[in-house]
């Protein structure tokens, strides 16, 4: 029995020391901010951030938002160059596009076949190939703020064998406009504050989010007011009959 009284609650309570103090955790964020600016001040972090655009653009499990997000925060404070960081995320986000657009143009042979000439993969096909026809600029640069719905469109569209030359093109405009936009988004961030990276970094996550959420909004209302004027024309046309 005398030893069970040293395995009582209370022989472990100076074991458990609350938690963590305030200046413990600005310690550790001290720690994560210094290993982040070691990366920024590399001169490798250019190639990084193309390769880490590229690799998104056909495999949409690497942040390239937020990696492009971050060099840009530090251009605030002269870690990074603006421009050369707009410039790589620009080229790897049009280089990852266009391998996409190759992997789809070269499984689109052996998906036609699969669809045969009925049922519901060609109706997915025909949909997606009508959709690029009727508005492929829009959905092209659009779809490239959403890193699921870039691939998919990108794949389908050398899928259904759209033109290149017009992917290429509006994959540009997709390209530049994304990468301007997500540095210039850090380094809004991290000009407001300066002295404190790692608010400014919340501050550009809070801001790519809430423009993410609310393009998303946009695009999944205009849908819904289409398939309600649609579902009102068919109403007129079949009983106009």
């Amino acid at each position: 029995m005398g030893g069970g009284a040293d395995r009582t609650p209370d022989a472990w309570l100076p074991l458990w020391e609350g938690p963590p103090e305030a200046d413990t955790l600005d310690d550790m964020a001290e720690v994560i901010l210094h290993l982040i600016e070691d990366v920024m001040s590399s001169p490798w972090i250019y190639l990084a951030l193309f390769a880490v655009a590229a690799v998104d653009g056909f495999l949409p499990v690497v942040p390239s938002e937020a990696s492009v997000l971050t060099a840009g925060l530090f251009a605030a404070s002269g870690e990074t160059s603006l421009p050369l960081v707009i410039l790589a995320a620009v080229l790897g986000a049009f280089a990852g596009d266009q391998v996409s657009y190759a992997f789809g143009h070269l499984a689109g042979p052996r998906l036609q076949r699969r669809a045969g000439s009925a049922g519901r993969r060609r109706a997915a096909l025909d949909r997606a190939r009508a959709a690029l026809a009727a508005r492929g600029g829009v959905i092209i640069v659009v779809s490239r703020y959403f890193p699921g719905a870039r691939t998919a469109v990108t794949l389908a569209a050398g899928a259904v064998g759209y033109r290149w030359r017009r992917f290429a093109a509006f994959g540009a405009v997709a390209a530049i406009t994304w990468g301007s936009y997500s540095a210039l988004v850090g380094y809004v961030g991290g000009a407001a504050f300066e002295d404190d990276p790692l608010k400014g970094l919340l501050l550009g996550f809070a801001v790519a989010a809430a423009v993410t959420v609310t393009a998303e909004l946009a695009r999944h209302l205009v849908q819904r007011r289409r398939h309600a004027v649609a579902a009102c024309r068919d109403a007129l046309v079949l009983n106009a009959r």
